[in-house]
């Protein structure tokens, strides 16, 4: 076969995941600490791998509604209510899917037509470009810079907008940066959509993993925003869930229907079993989100302060699990300096272009390790710059 008379040219000229590319040489090699992917350590709370256990013993492996079960979609409208101030009918605005990363997909492919333009803020996580190309929709990346502490501005926002936008795609906590925006940042962004007609997809996995008494604002919740924004959250994150694939989306009935049609033909269902593990988790395990938040908060201010004491500039990251410090002064590239010192210290971390071309000059580092393998892991990154600036 040869590949150009069958794979599809979107497809060929689409990238691998930049995060993937340096977690699969590391994990080919003997002793290298890793810090690139974000997957918490920490194990699935016991009461949620044991309710799943539960639901198998009992027989209960067959599909689901496509939209997810009833008891589970409940839940999540509550959960919405009581922590964001979201008001959604488990009935007809609440999709259970395959991870957020369904969500984005088939949110993309429910609004989008041939020739739409979908705004998205980078430093971002690697699959929304790609998601908008395969909708058919036209990526326009807008910069968001480090002296603005990666949050999106409403200057650089109106400066992208033309007659053809139609979707924002946004992502706060923020993948890779650890970027918060807060009420008063998003109320100024929210006039500029209102004002234009434009819809929002945000996706808001890290809403529960915020630091510096912050706490997570939903731009659905502000003032004309309800009515034209599709929320996307998950258990992967807060939840330790990361294999079991379960997310969901909430949003005006017309849209989340939409993307019903396309999630019914394409997956079905989420995981049975892993629906029964997200009601519970939801139900009884708030307390183990807030254990696993303040461990994570406790890793950030470590780390951050390793990484300024060696002399690499790092903003202060607000939320998620990221910090996204320069390499500036090592004089190298993004992809230079991770390689490098991937083969010659067995340290593997993530050039910050795997994020999006104004990622260059940073590199993103995950604190969902355990204290020993950060201590462990910058140890060796101060002797790697000491050893690049002579």
């Amino acid at each position: 076969m040869q590949e150009k008379n069958y794979i599809s040219n979107k497809v060929k000229e689409m990238p691998f995941s930049g995060i993937r590319k340096f977690f699969d040489v590391a994990a080919e090699m003997e002793g290298v600490i890793s810090l690139g992917v974000g997957e918490p350590d920490f194990d699935t709370p016991i009461n949620i791998r044991k309710k799943a256990i539960e639901s198998i013993e009992e027989g209960k492996t067959t599909y689901t509604s496509n939209l997810g079960t009833k008891e589970l979609r409940k839940e999540i409208s509550r959960y919405l209510k009581e922590r964001f101030q979201l008001e959604y009918d488990s009935k007809d605005q609440v999709i259970v899917t395959v991870g957020a990363s369904e969500g984005i997909d088939i949110a993309l492919r429910a609004l989008i037509d041939p020739g739409d333009e979908v705004l998205y803020h980078e430093p971002c996580y690697v699959s929304y470009m790609p998601c908008i190309v395969m909708a058919g929709g036209v990526p326009v990346p807008i910069v968001t810079r480090n002296e603005n502490q990666f949050r999106l501005t409403p200057e650089d926002l109106e400066k992208a907008i033309t007659p053809k936008t139609k979707v924002l795609l946004l992502n706060y906590p923020n993948n890779p940066t650890g970027a918060i925006m807060e009420k008063e940042d998003l109320e100024k962004i929210a006039d500029i959509l209102v004002k234009n007609d434009i819809l929002v997809i945000t996706d808001e996995i890290y809403s529960e993993l915020t630091y510096g008494g912050r706490k997570h604002v939903s731009i659905a919740s502000l003032p004309g925003m309800y009515e034209r924004t599709i929320v996307l959250n998950g258990f992967s994150k807060a939840f330790a869930m990361t294999g079991w694939r379960l997310g969901y989306a909430a949003g005006p009935k017309e849209i989340i229907s939409a993307m019903t049609k396309i999630h019914q033909y394409v997956i079905m269902c989420a995981p049975t079993m892993s629906q029964y593990a997200g009601l519970e988790a939801l139900k009884n395990s708030m307390d183990s989100v807030e254990q696993m938040r303040l461990e994570y908060d406790e890793r950030r201010q470590y780390v951050v302060e390793r990484f300024r004491a060696i002399g690499m500039d790092c903003f202060e990251p607000l939320g998620a699990f990221y910090v996204f410090p320069s390499i500036e002064k090592s004089k190298m590239t993004s992809d230079e300096f991770c390689e490098k010192l991937l083969f010659t210290k067995k340290v593997a971390i993530v050039p910050g272009t795997a994020f999006g071309a104004c990622g260059e000059g940073f590199v993103r580092v995950s604190y969902a390790y355990s204290m020993e393998e950060l201590k462990n892991a910058i140890d060796i990154i101060e002797q790697f710059m000491a050893e690049i600036n002579g």
